[in-house]
């Protein structure tokens, strides 16, 4: 069989064929194979006659739009054609040949347009169907098709239609991109769909919405979410747990502007090689300012505000910041991808010979922390020198030889992701994986020995000279939106007890037992414990099965046994619990809240 990836770029193909037989005077973009499957992007037109006054005909074209029940229609066109046994026929031919054989498709003609110098095209053809395309591709669609099992033409599904502009730029038309999963069997196909399924149900948009955590609103703007008091209190609750952590190790607290001038982006290098990610300056009185994408300049004047001694150091700097980094509306994705978010962020300046001993801390503190929220598995990555990069070669070896040192002590495997560093300096990624097996990137941390050199950043060494110290930026958990989006889904809403906005109801039978439900919520609420009490004039039954829905960890029912024996009927996610004395439930509470 052929390599699965070959594959998928072969059924592109397909798709593409099945498209035009399907939709005549169709317009063809790009259509990849990717990651567990495939896609192809259209522009889809329909010619159709009109009549003008004089009763003359003449051809107009009118955009389609299609919709998801076309996928069906779609996809049996695929089948049919995989079993002609198509051959995928390739030919390399001059541009002038290639401009005449697109010459009803503007996207093809753009691309051999743009062929470098010297280089000629290379189609492949598969029955009536013409593509430009490098390959490699299937022999034939023989290759895809069991006359027994039938197992490959099973193994494909057209998933979904999305909006995908030309080159990615929003500046290009919109087409339509019919997306395509494709695997070597249909146990894998189904098992992969499964997990999709799963995701849906954990979808953190969806359940940030029935949660009542937080909203997004077109007219606010996109990817910038809205806190509602739920959503607060859970940021709160991590916010408040690293500032209780980090302060124990020595963080010091600080707060920047969300705006600061042009040129101190000038001088830390953000706007010659991250300016892609920042939004257009704003005039103030003649000066230009910025939203800041990063906090460490303002970091680092700080530390600048007055002379240091090497006996400071290592200096521990911490912020929740909020920045502001451009992205298309494309990629935007609830929490996980927005244009403003808070960073739990932080930098250490640090003597050179400090620095391993201060990368493994950080590496111990940031896997301990994620195991706390319950993320247990996860994948390392060292990412090292970029394409756009400041500083010299032989400070991008030491720093990425230090990292492969700790990491190397602390015995973690770890993968290159090479380029992948930051343009001051190579980092190292935590990828934590959730309950479905799924990758997110969360924890970073940087070496920095670019900005200590253009801010002329120094301490006073044990010989009383100046020396330059080196930094490291640290996030542990990130994006706090995106840490919250991915905690959602990995629990999909079921927060553990310490991290519930609300941790307990309480469910009076009666109107009669209100007195005694208050006192439960007052034992309750002075105990620290986030509690509500629950006596609207509806049934008990429909209060459970609305705090199900909720997520609230413990239901607490009271009526006349309850009074009478001072104790409550609990009821947890697991089920029905029984009765319960309060102190003893209080007392069980608050382990399961120290315990994490």
């Amino acid at each position: 069989m052929a390599k699965i990836e070959t594959i998928r770029h072969s059924l592109a193909h397909i798709l593409a064929y099945a498209v035009q037989e399907l939709y005549p005077g169709v317009r063809f973009g790009v259509g990849p194979g990717i990651e567990n499957g495939f896609y192809y992007d259209f522009d889809f037109i329909k010619i159709i006659k009109s009549k003008i006054k004089n009763q003359i005909s003449k051809m107009e074209i009118k955009n389609q739009k299609l919709t998801p029940d076309d996928l069906f229609k779609i996809e049996k066109k695929m089948k049919e054609l995989i079993k002609q046994n198509i051959k995928f026929e390739k030919k390399i031919i001059s541009k002038n040949e290639a401009k005449k054989l697109f010459k009803n498709q503007p996207y093809k003609l753009e691309l051999i347009e743009e062929l470098a110098e010297g280089r000629s095209p290379t189609i492949y053809q598969s029955g009536e169907f013409i593509d430009l395309c490098r390959g490699p591709h299937i022999k034939s669609t023989l290759q895809l098709y069991s006359g027994q099992t039938k197992e490959i033409i099973d193994a494909f599904k057209l998933t979904k239609l999305a909006g995908a502009y030309w080159k990615g730029d929003e500046k290009n038309p919109m087409l339509t991109r019919i997306y395509g999963l494709a695997f070597e069997t249909k146990n894998e196909l189904e098992d992969y769909l499964k997990i999709q399924q799963e995701a849906e149900k954990r979808d953190h948009r969806v359940l940030g919405q029935k949660l009542e955590l937080f909203m997004f609103d077109e007219e606010v703007g996109t990817g910038l979410p809205l806190w509602m008091p739920k959503g607060v209190i859970l940021r709160k609750i991590i916010e408040n747990y690293l500032y209780r952590e980090l302060t124990i190790q020595g963080y010091q607290w600080l707060i920047t502007p969300h705006i600061g001038k042009l040129d101190l982006w000038k001088t830390s290098g953000h706007w010659e090689l991250y300016r892609e990610n920042m939004y257009t300056p704003i005039k103030i009185e003649e000066e230009e300012y910025i939203l800041k994408p990063m906090n460490c300049p303002f970091h680092v004047k700080i530390y600048q505000s007055k002379i240091r001694s090497y006996k400071e150091l290592p200096l521990y700097l911490a912020e929740l910041g909020t920045v502001y980094r451009y992205e298309k509306s494309g990629v935007l994705h609830g929490l996980t991808r927005v244009r403003g978010f808070t960073q739990d962020d932080a930098h250490i300046v640090c003597m050179p010979e400090q620095l391993s001993e201060e990368l493994t801390k950080l590496l111990k503190s940031g896997l301990k922390i994620l195991k706390t929220f319950g993320f247990k598995n996860y994948d390392i990555y060292l990412s090292t020198r970029p394409e756009k990069y400041a500083g010299a070669l032989k400070e991008w070896k030491e720093s990425i030889d230090s990292l492969k040192y700790v990491l190397g002590k602390l015995k973690l495997k770890y993968q290159i992701d090479s380029g992948g560093g930051v343009f001051y300096g190579p980092k190292i990624d935590i990828k934590i994986k959730d309950s479905l097996g799924r990758d997110w990137q969360c924890a970073t941390i940087q070496v920095d020995f670019n900005l200590p050199e253009r801010f002329k950043m120094t301490y006073i060494n044990q010989k009383g000279e100046k020396q330059r110290p080196l930094m490291i930026h640290r996030a542990l958990l990130g994006s706090i939106e995106r840490f919250i989006g991915v905690l959602l889904e990995h629990y999909a809403g079921a927060l553990p007890l310490w991290l519930a906005t609300e941790q307990i109801w309480v469910i009076p039978v009666s109107e009669k037992h209100n007195k005694y439900a208050n006192k439960i919520n007052l034992q309750l609420t002075t105990c620290n414990l986030r509690t509500k009490i629950k006596n609207e004039n509806e049934t008990v039954s429909k209060k459970i099965r609305e705090g199900e829905i909720q997520k609230i960890p413990y239901l607490l029912v009271v009526g006349d046994k309850e009074i009478k024996t001072k104790s409550v009927a609990v009821r947890s996610r697991k089920g029905d619990e029984g009765t319960i004395r309060v102190d003893k439930f209080i007392e069980r509470i608050k382990k399961e809240i120290e315990k994490k």
